[in-house]
C-alpha cells in the first residue's frame, strides 16, 4: 500500500495522541461506555431469536455448534477485520461515520461527475438506512432487557412496555449532557456488564467445554450443508451479533482510532464470546433453556441484579446509536443534504461529541411509538438487521473505492477482498429480505423517508441557487457602473452574504433601491464547505479586490470543515493577515432570506418535493444564527423564489 497516500487521506483520529496513558485510559473507559453498548447487548436476543420455533431449528448439539461458529466468525470478520483493521483506517482527518468516507470516496473518485454522484447516492442511501437502525436499536434493547422480567416474575409481564418507555424517556432526558459526561457515568456500568458477561460464560463453557468446538469454522459449514433454506433463516437472526459495528466508525470522532481498536480486541471482543458460548454450553445440557438462554444462564440468586445490569446497559446501547445519529446529522447539515439545525457543543475538548435537541426529540417520539407499536422484542426482530445489513454492504463498497484510489491498493487484493466481504455482507442482507413482512418493512420506510428528505433539500438548494443566479445582475459592469456614477457613499463596511460571487446579490441590489446608499466599502461573503472535517489555515480565507485601485468592493470567500461550526465573526478577525480589517461596530450585515414558493409549472422537482422543500426552508435555523452573525448588525432583506 502507498503509506504517503494514506496519510494524506487521514491523519490520527481525536484522542489517539493523547496525553500520556491516563488520557488513553479515559479515552478507552469513554469507549467502553458510548460505542460498545449496541453490540455489547446483542447478547440478550441473539441466540434466542436464532432458534424461534418458525425456524424450524432445535437446540441439538451439531446445530448449536454450527450457529455459535457462525456468531463466531461474524464478530471476527465483519467488526474485527472489516470495521475494526479495515474501515476504521479511512478516517477523514479523525472524523468517521458514512458521510464522511463519502466524501473521502468522492474526492477519490476525481473528476469523474458519474462516480461522484453514484458515490454520493450510495452514501445517502446507507445514511438513510443508519436512521432506521437509529430507531430500532434503543427499542428492541431495552424491550429485551426489561422482559426478564417474564423470567424472574411472569406476572409482571403487562409492566414491561410501560418500564420500557420511561427507561427511554429517561435515556433522551440524559442526551443533553452530551457524550463526555455520560461516557463518565456509563463507562465503568459497561465495564462491569462485559465483565459479568465474561464471568456468567465461563461458568457455564465449564459445565459444557465441548461447546469450545466452535470455534472451528467447519461447523458452520455444516449447518449450511445440513439444514439448506432453513440455514438462511437463521442468518437472518445471526447478524444480530454485528448490529452495533457502523457505530463503532461513526463514533470514531467521539474517542479516536486507537481507544476503540484496544476496547474491542482486549476487552469487548473477548467477553462477548465467552458469553456467546456460555449460552451455548447451556443449551448443550439444557435444551429446555432456548426460551431464553441469557437469562436462564445467570444464577437464580444473580437474576434481578442482572436484570437490571441489562437495563442499564441496554440505555447504553442506545447511547451508541444516538451518539452516532447526532454525528451523521451534524455532517449532512454541512454537506448541504439537510436543513440547519441548533447544535450544542457538549465538551470544550473534542469537536466530535455535540447534542441536537430536534434530532433528539425526533427520536424519542419515533422510538417510543416503535415500543408501544411492537409490544415485545420477538415482534421487533424482525425489523431489525435489514437496515444495519444495507448499511453495511454500502460501507464496503465506498471504503474499497478509497483503497484502490487513494490508498493506491493493488487492484487484486482490493477486488478479492471487496468480493468477501460483499458476499458476507449480501448474505446477511439477503438473508434480512425474508423477514420484510414481519417487520423488515419498517426500517426500510423509515430509510425511505430520510433518503427522500435528503435528497429533497440537496435538489431543492440546488434550484434555489440556480434561480438566483438566473435572476442576478453580472457583477463586474456593475461595479464599473458604481465607479463612473457613484451613488451617495456612507462610513463603515457593508457585508452581503451570497452563494454566487459572480453576481449581484439581491440585498446589495434592494439596499441600492430603497436606501439609495452605498457603503465605503462593500464584501461580497461566501461560505464554503470543505470536504474534509476541519479547513487548514491557509486555506480558511481567500481575498480578491474586485477594484484594486480603490477599497470599495471585495470577495471574500470562507472555508470549513463538515465537522466545524461556521463562525463569521471569528473568521472575519483573522482577516487581518490578508490586509484587511473589520471592525465589527463599524460593519453591517445583509442578508436576502429566500421565501419558497412551489410553482407545478416550473421544471426541477415534483410539487409534492418542491413543497416539502420550501416546509424544510421555512422551519430551518436562520442563516445569521448558524453562521454566528450579531443579530444587532444585520438587516434581513426579503426575497421570493418560485421552484
Amino acid at each position: 500500500m502507498n503509506e504517503q497516500a494514506h496519510k494524506q487521506a487521514s491523519s490520527p483520529a481525536t484522542g489517539e495522541t493523547g496525553n500520556g496513558h491516563g488520557a488513553r485510559s479515559t479515552l478507552i473507559l469513554g469507549a467502553i461506555g458510548i460505542v460498545f453498548g449496541d453490540i455489547g447487548t446483542s447478547p440478550l436476543y441473539t441466540m434466542h431469536e436464532t432458534f424461534l420455533p418458525e425456524h424450524g431449528l432445535h437446540p441439538r448439539p451439531s446445530t448449536v455448534l454450527g450457529i455459535l461458529s457462525l456468531i463466531t466468525w461474524s464478530l471476527i470478520m465483519v467488526v474485527a477485520v472489516k470495521y475494526v483493521s479495515l474501515v476504521m483506517r479511512a478516517d477523514n482527518k479523525g472524523e468517521g461515520g458514512i458521510m464522511a468516507l463519502m466524501t473521502l470516496a468522492q474526492r477519490a473518485s476525481g473528476k469523474s461527475l458519474g462516480m461522484r454522484r453514484a458515490v454520493m447516492f450510495m452514501a445517502l442511501l446507507g445514511a438513510a438506512l443508519f436512521f432506521g437502525d437509529g430507531v430500532i436499536t434503543p427499542s428492541i434493547s431495552v424491550l429485551s432487557a426489561v422482559e426478564g422480567l417474564k423470567v424472574a416474575a411472569p406476572g409482571l409481564e403487562h409492566w414491561v412496555v410501560p418500564i420500557t418507555v420511561l427507561v427511554l424517556l429517561g435515556l433522551f432526558w440524559l442526551q443533553r449532557h452530551g457524550t463526555a459526561k455520560v461516557g463518565a457515568i456509563f463507562g465503568p456500568v459497561m465495564v462491569l456488564w462485559f465483565l459479568a458477561l465474561g464471568v456468567i460464560g465461563v461458568w457455564n463453557i465449564i459445565q459444557a467445554p465441548g461447546v469450545l468446538y466452535a470455534l472451528n469454522p467447519w461447523y458452520a459449514v455444516q449447518f449450511f450443508m445440513t439444514h439448506g433454506s432453513t440455514s438462511i433463516l437463521a442468518l437472518g437472526s445471526v447478524v444480530l451479533c454485528v448490529t452495533g459495528a457502523e457505530a463503532l466508525y461513526t463514533d470514531m470522532g467521539h474517542f479516536g482510532r486507537f481507544p476503540i481498536r484496544t476496547a474491542w480486541f482486549f476487552f469487548v471482543m473477548p467477553a462477548l464470546l465467552l458469553n456467546y458460548y456460555g449460552q451455548g454450553g447451556l443449551l448443550l445440557v439444557h435444551p429446555e433453556a432456548i426460551a431464553n438462554p441469557f437469562y436462564h444462564s445467570v444464577p437464580t440468586w444473580a437474576l434481578y441484579p442482572m436484570i437490571g445490569l441489562a437495563t442499564l446497559s441496554t440505555v447504553i446501547a442506545s447511547q451508541a446509536v444516538i451518539s452516532g445519529a447526532f454525528t451523521v446529522t451534524r455532517q449532512a447539515i454541512q454537506l448541504g443534504f439537510l436543513p440547519r439545525m441548533e447544535v450544542i457543543h457538549t465538551s470544550r475538548e473534542a469537536i466530535g461529541q455535540i447534542f441536537l435537541p430536534w434530532v433528539n426529540r425526533a427520536l424519542m417520539v419515533t422510538v417510543i411509538a416503535t415500543v408501544v407499536g411492537f409490544g415485545s422484542s420477538n415482534a421487533l426482530a424482525g425489523a431489525y438487521g435489514i437496515a444495519v445489513t444495507g448499511t453495511m454492504a454500502i460501507d464496503t463498497v465506498l471504503v474499497m473505492i478509497v483503497a484502490r484510489r487513494m490508498w493506491q491498493w493493488n487492484r487484486a487484493l482490493v477486488i478479492g477482498l471487496g468480493l468477501v466481504l460483499l458476499s458476507i455482507d449480501l448474505s446477511y442482507f439477503g438473508a434480512n429480505t425474508l423477514k420484510i413482512l414481519q417487520g423488515g418493512w419498517f426500517p426500510l420506510v423509515l430509510g425511505l423517508l430520510m433518503f427522500a428528505v435528503m435528497t429533497t433539500w440537496r435538489r431543492g438548494r440546488e434550484l434555489v441557487v440556480r434561480e438566483i443566479k438566473q435572476g442576478g445582475l453580472a457583477l463586474a459592469p456593475f461595479i464599473e457602473n458604481m465607479t463612473e456614477h457613484p451613488p451617495l457613499r456612507v462610513p463603515g463596511t457593508a457585508i452581503f452574504l451570497t452563494a454566487n460571487l459572480s453576481a449581484v446579490p439581491h440585498a446589495l441590489l434592494h439596499n441600492l433601491k430603497h436606501n439609495k446608499v452605498l457603503h465605503e466599502r462593500n464584501v461580497l461573503l461566501t461560505v464554503a464547505i470543505l470536504e474534509t472535517p476541519v479547513a487548514e489555515a491557509d486555506e480558511r480565507i481567500q481575498l480578491t479586490a474586485l477594484t484594486p485601485s480603490t477599497d470599495d468592493f471585495y470577495a471574500l470567500e470562507l472555508r470549513f470543515g463538515f465537522a466545524e461550526d461556521p463562525n463569521i465573526p471569528l473568521a472575519l478577525s483573522q482577516c487581518s493577515s490578508e490586509g484587511i480589517q473589520f471592525d465589527m461596530m463599524n460593519t453591517t450585515f445583509f442578508l436576502s432570506r429566500e421565501s419558497i414558493v412551489a410553482d407545478a409549472r416550473r421544471p426541477g422537482m415534483a410539487l409534492w418535493r418542491d413543497k416539502l422543500f420550501a416546509f424544510m426552508s421555512r422551519n430551518a435555523l436562520p442563516a445569521t444564527a448558524f453562521f454566528q452573525i450579531p443579530g444587532n448588525r444585520l438587516i434581513e432583506l426579503g426575497a421570493q423564489v418560485e421552484i
